[in-house]
């Protein structure tokens, strides 16, 4: 897969080639993402229906400039859910378009001025097993808040559902394929879409069968999916940068550590086997942990754990002194020259 990275620096430009990312969009070929975006202030943005409407014509658009293929969209009052796939690796370009068209059109309509949405949207790739988890999930929104009613679902102008069912309906870049599979292999015939509705009737009333899907980290994180798939789409993105971790679990943020402490032990030519039998405050153990502390917001206890460095005060201790006297640290000099990190 051929990978883009598109950051948001915080201030100035990112140092050497980890820099220092204040936010991460991974981009790539055939990617598909969950996108969620809310009114600023979660005002109403979508409260009156021609402003739904407005909205849908430009994810049309979008759709056609950018060859995104959606496999599900709901509009909310005050926010909207996708699934959306990128064939180009344009999630950002596309997004930017979206926004900023729809907003320039709101703002006309209503003579205001000011931002419609609130700060970024959220794009959290998904890997291609749960791509139909999350149209369920997306599809069964209005349900979960009391919006509509299941016997009343497939009336709703605001979902793709309605897409789904009428085929006549649907645009060129929806496709609901993915999640008509993933309800047991159905296809798109009219009686399978009918078992579709039914299949999630089932689901909005089973807890096990949304907890067996991870219906509550749907919208959570910063990506959908297995372990395998995150610790992928890190190890693709060079690592990343921690700040995308802020909010996400703690699992997570120790996978990126990991990644990163083993650039930092290749560069420093050492191995586990000198992690357990060098010297507590060896001069190299404090070279990577300081490098580490530098690039990633890596904990002292974890580090302490990880460089076998005794107690988390020592490792404090140590850093602090190597980050105020670099000269006196060779190693830790060295290490920043290899990971492009100024020392000082």
């Amino acid at each position: 897969m051929h990978f883009a990275l598109c950051t948001r620096l915080t201030g100035g430009e990112a140092d050497g080639v980890w820099g220092m990312a204040r936010k991460l969009r991974v981009e790539y070929e055939g990617a598909v993402y969950h996108v969620i975006s809310r009114g600023n202030y979660r005002a109403d943005v979508f409260a009156k229906e021609k402003t739904r409407a407005a909205f849908l014509k430009c994810l049309d658009e979008a759709c056609m400039k950018s060859g995104w293929r959606v496999h599900a969209w709901c509009v909310m009052s005050n926010h909207y859910h996708l699934c959306v796939e990128t064939p180009s690796a344009n999630l950002v370009a596309g997004m930017k378009w979206l926004q900023a068209t729809f907003s320039l059109r709101f703002n006309r309509l209503r003579n205001e001025r000011g931002h419609v949405f609130q700060g970024r949207y959220k794009a959290l790739p998904v890997d291609q097993d749960a791509v139909g988890a999350v149209c369920h999930y997306i599809h069964l929104n209005p349900v979960r808040a009391k919006v509509r009613t299941m016997a009343n679902l497939i009336e709703w102008p605001w979902t793709s559902l309605v897409s789904l069912m009428e085929p006549r309906q649907r645009k060129a870049w929806f496709s609901p394929d993915v999640c008509l599979t993933h309800a047991g292999g159905l296809k798109d015939t009219a009686a399978d879409r009918r078992r579709y509705v039914e299949y999630l009737g089932w689901l909005q009333a089973d807890d096990d069968g949304q907890k067996a899907l991870r219906f509550e980290q749907m919208s959570k994180g910063w990506a959908v999916g297995e372990s395998d798939f995150k610790k992928e789409l890190v190890r693709l993105s060079g690592g990343g940068e921690a700040g995308l971790l802020k909010n996400g679990d703690r699992q997570l943020a120790e996978e990126l550590w990991e990644t990163r402490v083993t650039m930092c032990l290749k560069a420093a030519k050492k191995n586990e086997k000198a992690v357990f039998e060098d010297q507590k405050g060896a001069p190299w153990k404090v070279a990577v942990a300081a490098v580490m502390k530098t690039t990633t917001t890596a904990s002292n206890p974890w580090l302490a754990r990880r460089l076998n460095m005794g107690s988390p005060f020592r490792v404090s201790r140590l850093v602090s002194d190597c980050r105020a006297n670099p000269t006196r640290y060779e190693q830790y000099v060295e290490l920043c020259a290899k990971c492009k990190v100024r020392s000082f």
